[in-house]
């Protein structure tokens, strides 16, 4: 069955689902809004798809709907000069000002663990990661150590910590690869790397920037060493798993402040993600953080469980984001079937799951479906160009205006544009923050 007949179905079905209540049925509550982001869904034209990207020949009826019967457009959810990350993007879609806020990955993620910073120490985010030695020079050959699994890392980052740990340095296990160091008393002025934006290249100059503090290269290095010994390694090798030779420290920052999602807009908010980045944010911002059981951050997560929880916490919260972290983490990968399948889930499982069932909770609410940044096949790595997005308004969008496809295209050629993630925030919100951060 073709996309434009898929459509036509969804349009069909809209009675049976419930989508369009009648205005006598209407609650009297306040309005509910919705977030939800696929990391990393946009992409760029594909030879392989017939210069497509991903999202173009992907099948999602649900995004369709959401951008046919409503708005769609793009926006800039990086601002210039600042790093293409979830940290940045994510931030400016809940409406505030990283270009103010934004200190580093490391202390939000350190947030999300509950750690206490004293405003002298400095959280770094710090990945288990797998270096191929081609004679002389160093590959970054994997940024997640082959998607190590929690048991393994927790186990890894325990013996580093018993063997070179220090009054001053230690490491935080995370979920799978991703970890936090902290550095009590410790420098924040490092130019370092993403290892994701080394994927197959040499390491060598990115290495050598952790010359500038000698303390810190001490304890990369001493962690090289027990890592390569360590049985876990060992036994990942024999099972023809890429080992986890290697951690690497990047993203760092000292605490951020940002007030109160609350005292900002007035509502209170929710957030349901499986990274500790997206959770560090709403913690920081005084939201709701709701752990949904089976939440992987990658293709095998619970997406029906992440709307399930969703729906429940619409019953008494105003706002609730959903992060689903699977088609950034193929991206990176460079897997271009996966992708499709990522974006795939991601319509079937959350956004279609969630109009099937939100009418069950509320008669009245916004839908705002985007990606936080692009994570083009071609580069393995984020991009900072502009994301599209697509707003669903139950009570204004009735009618559909025509069969949109959700993807870049069709949101490059819309004349709906906002320089800045707030201010997309804000024209879904419809209202302006009761406190301005200015």
């Amino acid at each position: 069955m073709g996309r434009r007949k898929k459509r036509d179905l969804l349009s069909k079905e809209e009675d049976s689902l419930g989508i369009f209540p009648d205005k006598d049925s209407l609650s009297s509550k306040g309005i509910k809004y919705i977030i939800l982001i696929g990391d990393g869904m946009g992409d760029f034209s594909i030879k392989e798809l017939g210069n497509k990207t991903p999202l173009e020949v992907a099948i999602t009826p649900g995004m369709d709907f959401i951008a046919s019967y409503g708005e769609i457009g793009f926006c800039q959810t990086i601002p210039f000069g600042m790093p293409a990350g979830s940290d940045v993007a994510i931030m400016g879609l809940l409406g505030y000002n990283p270009e103010k806020n934004y200190t580093g990955r490391g202390p939000i993620e350190a947030a999300s663990k509950g750690i206490i910073l004293r405003p002298e120490d400095v959280a770094y985010r710090c990945n288990l990661v797998t270096l191929r030695f081609e004679g002389e020079d160093i590959i970054m050959e994997d940024y997640s150590a082959g998607h190590i699994s929690t048991e393994e890392a927790k186990e890894l980052i325990e013996a580093i910590n018993r063997n070179a740990g220090t009054d001053k340095i230690e490491i935080f296990p995370g979920v799978s690869y991703r970890h936090i160091l902290i550095w009590r008393g410790g420098s924040g002025g490092l130019h370092t790397y993403p290892p994701h934006d080394l994927l197959g290249k040499s390491i060598w100059f990115a290495f050598n920037a952790y010359d500038e503090e000698p303390y810190l290269k001490e304890f990369i290095l001493k962690a090289i060493e027990i890592l390569e010994k360590h049985p876990v390694n060992q036994k990942r090798k024999l099972n023809n798993l890429l080992p986890a030779n290697a951690i690497w420290p990047w993203g760092q920052g000292r605490t951020p402040e940002l007030e109160s999602f609350f005292e900002k807009w007035g509502l209170k908010g929710a957030i349901i993600s499986a990274v500790d980045l997206v959770k560090g944010l709403g913690i920081l911002a005084q939201m709701t953080v709701i752990d949904v059981p089976g939440a992987t951050g990658y293709l095998d997560t619970n997406y029906e469980g992440k709307v399930e929880y969703a729906l429940e916490a619409l019953k008494n919260h105003d706002l609730v984001l959903i992060h689903v972290e699977a088609p950034d983490e193929v991206s990176h990968e460079g897997a271009l079937d996966l992708k499709i399948k990522a974006i795939n889930e991601f319509d079937r499982r959350i956004v279609r799951y969630l109009l099937e069932r939100i009418n069950k909770v509320t008669q009245k609410y916004r839908i705002l479906v985007c990606c936080d940044h692009l994570t083009p096949i071609s580069i393995r790595t984020h991009s900072s160009k502009p994301v599209p997005f697509a707003i669903f308004d139950v009570i204004e969008h009735k009618k559909k205006k025509r069969d949109i496809k959700f993807c870049e295209k069709e949101a490059y050629q819309s004349s709906l544009f906002f320089k800045k993630g707030a201010q997309l925030f804000q024209y879904f919100l419809q209202r302006t923050p009761k406190i301005q951060s200015n």
